[in-house]
């Protein structure tokens, strides 16, 4: 059962001696608030999937996330303050995420959280957060058209995936594109932006088509993929099924050169896991990739690599996710323990600048989005990416580009 601060605050003012006599002193805290961050820690969720479809990416940014926990803490925490992550798993269910949400807001009283991938994820959980007037990290690019002052985005929107990818693929290949995609918002959203930039440059949409998530048949898919003959096909496939698209379509002997597959969500995690034979050929468009040269990123890949293994892959949501917690530090180092508040880390955190494994990253203080610098890069057999495009400069995030009469800000969502 949910409790309100002053219904919690009256209980305790007629129950606390008996509480106290009973061996509870904790439970006087003369705020509430103070629940979050006490004797020296920090307590934060970490909200990701280790079980089911979306695990095999998830995973990794539950890794990234408690790496950069770590690192915070062995270097001395925040202010002499350890930060504590109370780890759950949501098994890539959006039901489960809200509940474990609520668990980690209300019961663990977390003072932030950091989790999701999917959309729909994030929307499930989004209502807790607002109504606890708490705070989420979201590290993964997702499709804008939302504007909370209780979510930080540290992923790319849609201008900053797409703004130079599709011309760069319709100049490239042609103007033919095939829509594939997971069924929930994101893919759907990130489509309507293609196709609004794909109208704009004269392109042509042959087929849009949505499959469920895990879904892992995509012979039909094929077929049509043969009979339409797209220049390109243009995937939002998420998950397991980016493993099960990328085989089939090799295994059916399509060929990337003349009709390549160009994705904002195969990462270097999904190419582990598919093999770079399959993923070789193909595109993707991110703010970040392994390969990235700078000193922040090699620290960034060695550190996680002795950490979680030699094996393992850097990408571009993992970046986010430890970024993010990095961000989370210097928000809250500007503020004395007892002012640890999400409402207080919300405002630090504004206009917050560091150098991330991609380059500078900027919390844009009008709508809680990140300035990202966008790629665009070609898988190879090796199971890594040769960057073939970088933007010259960092791109503000703009959530509401494929709604031009819409637009975040700080007193929230404007239209006009």
């Amino acid at each position: 059962m949910a409790i309100k601060r002053r219904d919690f605050l009256k209980a305790t003012a007629a129950t606390g001696a008996v509480a106290a006599a009973a061996g509870f002193p904790h439970i006087w805290i003369k705020d509430y608030g103070l629940a979050r961050a006490a004797n020296g820690e920090i307590k934060v969720g970490v909200l990701f999937s280790l079980t089911g479809t979306t695990a095999i990416i998830e995973e990794s940014l539950n890794k990234a996330t408690i790496l950069a926990i770590e690192e915070i803490n062995n270097a001395g925490g925040i202010n002499g303050m350890k930060i504590v992550p109370i780890v759950e798993d949501p098994a890539s269910d959006p039901a489960t995420f809200a509940d474990k949400a609520r668990k980690l807001v209300v019961s663990d009283q977390c003072v932030s959280v950091f989790g999701s991938y999917t959309s729909a994820s994030r929307k499930a959980v989004l209502p807790v957060f607002e109504r606890r007037n708490n705070l989420y990290w979201y590290p993964t690019l997702y499709e804008g058209r939302e504007c909370s002052k209780n979510v930080i985005y540290t992923g790319a929107v849609p201008n900053q995936q797409q703004d130079e990818f599709i011309p760069w693929l319709f100049k490239n290949f042609g103007p033919k594109f095939y829509l594939i995609g997971s069924n929930y918002i994101y893919p759907r959203e990130e489509n309507n932006y293609c196709k609004k930039l794909l109208a704009e440059l004269g392109g042509e949409v042959v087929e849009e088509e949505y499959v469920p998530l895990g879904h892992s048949e995509f012979s039909s898919v094929i077929n049509k993929i043969r009979s339409t003959q797209p220049n390109v096909i243009f995937s939002t496939v998420v998950g397991d099924s980016v493993v099960a698209l990328h085989r089939q379509y090799r295994s059916a002997g399509l060929d990337p050169e003349k009709m390549p597959m160009a994705s904002l969500t195969t990462s270097e995690n999904e190419v582990a896991a598919m093999g770079g034979d399959a993923a070789a050929g193909h595109f993707t468009s991110a703010p970040y990739f392994m390969v990235h040269q700078s000193p922040e990123n090699e620290k960034f890949v060695e550190a996680y690599r002795k950490r979680w293994g030699a094996d393992k892959v850097t990408h571009f949501v993992s970046e986010p996710s430890y970024f993010q917690v990095y961000l989370f530090k210097q928000a809250v180092e500007k503020l004395a323990p007892s002012d640890i508040t999400p409402e207080n880390i919300r405002e630090a955190v504004k206009g917050e600048e560091m150098i991330a494994p991609q380059g500078r990253v900027r919390i844009e203080p009008e709508n809680l989005h990140t300035w990202l610098w966008p790629k665009i890069a070609v898988a190879k057999s090796d199971g890594q990416f040769e960057v073939l495009v970088e933007s010259s400069e960092w791109i503000a995030p703009d959530p509401y580009a494929a709604y031009p009469n819409q637009q975040c800000t700080a007193s929230g969502l404007v239209e006009s």
